[in-house]
């Protein structure tokens, strides 16, 4: 299942200074996807995009209840 590489990737970025610096030099996705793969991570567009997504998702809910628009049972 390619989420899981997904995360496994950012879980190593974030502890792994190294893999960190390699990722930062993407200046696209195609370079973030050929990147990771080279590294054995097996991630596809369709990850980038859904992670994107939730990611969005989350910024959104997160601006609501500061704005006292939600409780937090209101947040799905």
């Amino acid at each position: 299942m390619s989420w899981i590489e997904l995360q496994r990737l950012v879980d190593q970025a974030e502890t792994n200074r190294g893999l960190r610096r390699s990722l930062r030099r993407c200046r696209s996705e195609q370079d973030l996807l050929q990147a990771a793969r080279l590294l054995g991570f097996r991630i596809t567009r369709h990850d980038l995009h859904a992670a994107r997504v939730k990611h969005r998702q989350e910024r959104r809910q997160e601006a609501r209840l500061e704005q006292g628009l939600a409780t937090p049972s209101q947040v799905g």
